[in-house]
């Protein structure tokens, strides 16, 4: 497989390490026996998190796509096009 990089991946990557010491920490509070209404924010705050990591990836290939599709053969852009459909299922 090859290398798919795009400008945002390094920041949802970043995000999303953030996400997973986040994660790590609500494991804790849950084993520490916290109330739940702290647990319930703060998991509410990591799926938050995920989501907006989510949707910036989605986007970012989204317009990749469009963009490269716009400069392809058309057997090319009907896989770009098809790439695209694939993706918004996840929106």
């Amino acid at each position: 497989m090859t290398k798919h990089l795009h400008g945002s991946h390094p920041a949802v990557a970043k995000r999303l390490r953030r996400v997973e010491g986040h994660l790590r920490s609500v494991v804790a509070m849950i084993e520490e026996g916290r109330p739940c209404l702290d647990l319930a924010q703060q998991l509410h705050a990591i799926e938050r998190a995920v989501s907006e990591a989510k949707r910036v990836l989605i986007r970012d290939h989204i317009d990749h796509c469009l963009d490269d599709a716009a400069d392809q053969t058309a057997a090319k852009r009907r896989a770009s096009m098809e790439e695209f459909k694939q993706i918004t299922k996840y929106l």
